[in-house]
């Protein structure tokens, strides 16, 4: 920054160490309720095998407990791997291209995921969630759009992950890391 852009410089850095810092704890606790919620389901599921197998009385309530807990293990697995940017991608055309044709696809490639998570994951997300709220599971007795409240809330955070991704972009010197 030079002494012109002084004031503006700064801003953005403090923007860039606020979003770093929310983006380091957002890592932290979708790791953290990852490995609760998959804990959570492994007790489940042994205590269903030993009220199956060795009491002869199976528990649907473990059973179904399980099943939305692997559901959202998933999808806050997917975001949490999503932000770390350890997701599965194909490099082929990104490897062979270099400088602003690289970065040009960079953000392409951040722009897209925003839409894909805006339109399917939130706005679809909250259609779904709101339609099945009317709707019980019967063995729980909540509303089944619960369980697809994780959708929106998953769709929100990635494309977090995706602004910051882009503000990563813009900020990188031509030919840095």
């Amino acid at each position: 920054c030079n002494e012109k852009d002084l004031c503006r410089c700064n801003r953005t850095e403090r923007g860039g160490a606020i979003m770093k810092t929310l983006k380091q704890g957002l890592d932290r606790f979708l790791a953290t309720v990852c490995i609760i919620d998959f804990i959570g389901m492994v007790l489940l599921t042994v205590y269903q095998v030993i009220m199956r197998y060795v009491f002869k009385s199976p528990s649907s309530v473990s059973e179904v407990l399980a099943r939305y807990c692997f559901v959202w293990l998933i999808l806050l697995s997917a975001t949490c791997v999503f932000g770390q940017r350890d997701h599965i991608c194909i490099t082929f055309l990104k490897d062979k291209l270099t400088g602003s044709a690289r970065k040009t696809l960079d953000i392409i490639n951040e722009i897209v995921i925003i839409i894909f998570s805006g339109t399917i994951l939130v706005y679809g997300g909250m259609v779904i969630t709101t339609m099945n709220m009317l709707q019980y599971d019967s063995i729980l007795k909540i509303p089944t759009g619960t369980v697809y409240s994780i959708i929106p809330v998953c769709g929100v955070l990635i494309i977090f992950y995706s602004l910051y991704n882009l503000r990563e972009i813009f900020t990188k010197k031509e030919g840095g890391v």
